[in-house]
């Protein structure tokens, strides 16, 4: 049987499942939490600084983007572990994988917040 939910409704019903996905990665995934609290802090941050919208955008942007990684790493864990506990090189390298796109977001957003507020620190 077909799902025949279109419109409002179903932009609705997808709001619902995306917020059951941020809470199920709140609470159980301690390394969401901590990035999750680590970008509130920088978008406060970002907000507070005197910086043009632009540069704005691109601070927030890329603490955001390491929280949206985390979430797909998370997914991509679940979905292995579901799978079956035994090791395997295939899911070691998935979630390995998973590991790094977090690792690099993370040195993205690094090296945007560097580049962009170092000529604002003299």
């Amino acid at each position: 049987m077909a799902n025949n939910v279109t419109g409002l409704l179903r932009i609705i019903k997808a709001a619902g499942y995306s917020w059951q996905g941020i809470r199920a990665a709140w609470q159980h995934e301690a390394a969401f939490r901590q990035e999750a609290v680590a970008a509130v802090i920088a978008v406060v941050v970002a907000c507070w600084l005197d910086v043009d919208a632009v540069t704005r955008v691109l601070l927030i942007g890329s603490v955001i983007l390491v929280v949206v990684v985390e979430i797909l790493n998370s997914a991509i864990e679940a979905v292995v572990d579901r799978i079956g506990q035994e090791r395997h090189p295939l899911a070691g390298r998935a979630k390995d994988m998973g590991s790094a796109a977090v690792l690099l977001t993370i040195l993205l957003a690094l090296f945007v917040w560097i580049t962009l507020l170092w000529p604002h620190a003299y």
